[in-house]
């Protein structure tokens, strides 16, 4: 999990990254979990809250600006 405090230390090409990174992650959680294999299904609840607070961070940067 990441905190709203580390990504807020972070410049927005990172955030974005990271977000990235965490897209592709649910995506294959998601493929997973459908094919009956995920051995923890709170990841995918886990990875959508940290796309969430990602985005939330880089609108509050966007709009600081």
């Amino acid at each position: 999990m990441i905190k709203a405090n580390e990504l807020r230390n972070m410049t927005v090409d990172e955030i974005r990254h990271k977000l990235e990174a965490l897209k592709k992650d649910l995506y294959y959680l998601r493929t997973e979990a459908k094919a009956g294999r995920i051995e923890k299904p709170h990841r995918i609840h886990q990875a959508r809250k940290d796309i969430a607070r990602c985005e939330t961070v880089i609108k509050e940067k966007s709009n600081a600006k």
